[in-house]
């Protein structure tokens, strides 16, 4: 796969899910969802899924004339898919945020750009840990620490806060790892639109449970159309990466969805972004991603 396909495709997955961040917290002001609203908040989420993988399952099954259906061994493997990268992970980060600071969390979520480099190599032989990659995570997590390190600390440590969005982030790296797995049996579109519905509807149910209650009105419909749109077309793209490419060179790009997110935050929630540590954090993650999929030599020959 040409590189130039590869940095196009999956930064435009990586925008769209940055996007995602200024999207949410737009949503919860137009649903009037607080803070503590764990129930309304897996609802937002779950409905916003299900029709992501509905709209995928749709595209698929009217593009090939026929209805997208898995063969009859892989149901359980899609639920899998769908609980791990889904509904585990938001259920994990949406908990693990009530609990910790917004900029912690977004620190500890980049791990899904590291912990699938250093798992890889155990399910795939020809993904190898190697010096410039290593050299590569420490540059990017050094750029997203910069862009949320406020007041020269972090603070402490919560199993329900830190450790929940650390759960979080090793339940998207896992999941990562699966459907490349999965990539050999099955379309991208049938992985990735049957693990959205599957996951979504599971999320539903958790916010069911949890009391969540959402106020619709045609700006709240509007907007999960468009946060449906952008997971379908993410996901979609994010899964025929890894189904084409060695993990550890896709999951580095994971580092600029906080990029995106902070510069679209600033954009449409009025947020200040033109500043040093901005501009420095950008440097860092961009250069983290070139070293990790550069040509050159390795640092540890």
């Amino acid at each position: 796969m040409k590189k130039q396909k590869v940095i196009l495709l999956a930064v435009l997955a990586t925008f769209l899910w940055g996007s995602a961040y200024p999207s949410i917290k737009i949503g919860y002001e137009i649903f009037s969802i607080a803070g503590s609203d764990l129930g309304s908040k897996l609802l937002f989420a779950g409905i916003r899924f299900t029709m992501a993988g509905m709209m995928v399952l749709g595209y698929t099954a009217f593009t090939e004339r026929k209805a997208c259906v898995p063969p009859g061994n892989m149901w359980g493997r899609l639920l899998i898919l769908g609980i791990m990268q889904t509904t585990i992970q938001y259920i994990f980060f949406y908990i693990g945020l009530a609990n910790t600071t917004g900029a912690k969390s977004a620190i500890i979520n980049s791990f899904t750009a590291f912990f699938p480099i250093m798992l890889a190599p155990i399910f795939f032989r020809d993904d190898k840990i190697t010096g410039k990659k290593i050299f590569g995570c420490i540059l990017g997590l050094a750029g997203i620490i910069i862009i949320n390190l406020k007041g020269g600390e972090l603070g402490g440590f919560r199993l329900t806060g830190e450790g929940f969005a650390l759960f979080a982030a090793m339940a998207q790296s896992l999941a990562s790892i699966y459907s490349k797995k999965l990539a050999r049996y099955m379309s991208v579109m049938t992985i990735t639109g049957y693990q959205l519905t599957m996951g979504g509807i599971l999320l539903i149910l958790a916010g069911w449970i949890g009391n969540g209650n959402l106020k619709f009105c045609w700006q709240g419909a509007a907007l999960l159309l468009y946060m449906a749109g952008l997971s379908a077309v993410a996901f979609t793209v994010w899964t025929y990466l890894l189904s084409k490419n060695p993990v550890s060179t896709i999951s580095i790009y994971n580092l600029l969805i906080p990029i995106f997110g902070t510069i679209l935050s600033g954009i449409f929630l009025k947020e200040n972004i033109m500043t040093l540590t901005h501009t420095l954090s950008v440097i860092l993650v961009c250069s983290g991603i070139a070293i990790v999929n550069g040509k050159g030599k390795d640092l540890s020959q």
